[in-house]
């Protein structure tokens, strides 16, 4: 596990990315904003449709072995000091994209997030705002090695959320700015 007790912000880099592959993700769009408020950090954004793979089975996997995107996407996860990951909610879970793709790494390696620290954050056009994938993963990723600090679901992401103005709510930035405050109180 990483010793965190000498990282500052400035030096501190952040994997983020939203796990949906909608082309106009709110959940991209999210964690890129979260991301952004670690102003000083090298902060990556990763496209989950830049990593092209087959259905993950058991099967294909003793066939041909590990697709190429899947060990770039392990290896890229383990540049990160934080992870900023929105999730998106398909039926109650996860994206079958994102699905696909943490069903592959965590094939080729377990505990993926090596320990970790993560910002888990939800959104959703609905009043619900993810909580049934936040729910989800927050049982789920520590389970492969995500040491999750802090969550946050944003509700009706086009009501509450400006792409120039951040959130728009008084209540849920203030809350949100909370979250954002006890992350970096962690480095």
């Amino acid at each position: 596990m990483k010793d965190y007790s000498n990282l500052s912000q400035n030096n501190m880099k952040i994997i983020a990315f939203g796990a949906s592959g909608s082309k106009k993700s709110i959940n991209k769009e999210f964690a890129a904003y979260a991301a952004r408020q670690f102003s000083d950090a090298e902060i990556e954004i990763l496209d989950l449709n830049s990593y092209k793979l087959p259905l993950f089975t058991v099967d294909l996997e003793s066939e041909t072995g590990f697709p190429d995107d899947v060990k770039i996407f392990v290896k890229k996860l383990g540049e990160a000091d934080l992870f900023v990951i929105s999730l998106a909610e398909h039926n109650g879970s996860y994206t079958a994209l994102f699905k696909n793709l943490f069903d592959w790494a965590s094939r080729l390696k377990m505990k993926m997030f090596e320990g970790k620290k993560m910002l888990l954050l939800s959104t959703s056009p609905g009043q619900r705002g993810g909580s049934g994938v936040m729910a989800a993963a927050t049982i789920r990723f520590p389970k492969h090695g995500a040491d999750i600090i802090a969550t946050f679901s944003l509700p009706v992401f086009r009501e509450n959320f400006d792409s120039a103005r951040g959130i728009l709510n008084e209540a849920l930035d203030k809350q949100f700015k909370e979250v954002i405050a006890l992350v970096k109180s962690k480095f």
